[in-house]
């Protein structure tokens, strides 16, 4: 079966595309390969540029077809952040926990539809050679609760509230959550692609 590579090392975001992607083909993150660098730089000012940088750099390198994945939490009332600067709005990469603590309190002030919030996935996916042959976007409406709850998910999910369902990201069972997220509606528009590019 081919493999298809998740230009990433964040675990739990690879965990989420190994279920979206189930009984289609096998994914795998940069862990086995010796020659993958630590950290693809996010370089662009886009979601799209982050994703192609990460999908034409280490395709080619690593000789597979790669899926390279930006995605992040977009406040309007915050102007946009915070936007491609989600995993490491607060400092450090990947702390979730603080980048949380930072968005509650840039959002102490602010009420009803002043809170509301999109998540963004945007998938690049290049053959072994680095062309890029599909580019998506899937996006996600909420709005950003009083305070966390939920352990499930990772990121901001435990302050992302879908309305109608009132209940967070946190609190989702992983079926449902893959039926409404951005990544979710990512994946699910390339799955036509990954199964004739990658099949045919």
């Amino acid at each position: 079966m081919p493999r298809l590579v998740l230009g990433s090392r964040n675990k739990k975001k690879l965990r989420e595309l190994v279920e979206l992607l189930s009984g289609l083909i096998e994914v795998t993150d940069l862990s086995p390969y010796a020659n993958a660098p630590a950290d693809i730089e996010e370089t662009g000012t886009t979601f799209e540029e982050n994703a192609r940088l990460k999908a034409t750099t280490l395709a080619p390198l690593l000789g597979e077809w790669v899926l390279g994945e930006d995605s992040g939490l977009v406040v309007p009332a915050l102007g946009g952040q915070p936007g491609i600067y989600s995993a490491r709005w607060a400092g450090d990469h990947g702390n979730d926990a603080a980048n949380n603590s930072k968005l509650l309190q840039e959002l102490a002030n602010f009420h009803g539809d002043k809170r509301a919030a999109y998540y963004v996935s945007t998938a690049a996916l290049a053959d072994p050679t680095g062309t890029v042959v599909a580019v998506v976007e899937g996006r996600c409406w909420g709005r950003i609760a009083m305070q966390p709850t939920g352990s499930g998910g990772f990121g901001y999910d435990p302050l992302f509230v879908i309305p109608e369902y009132h209940a967070s990201f946190g609190e989702l069972s992983n079926t449902v959550k893959h039926a409404l997220s951005h990544r979710g509606r990512a994946i699910g528009l390339l799955r036509q692609t990954i199964r004739q590019r990658l099949f045919g």
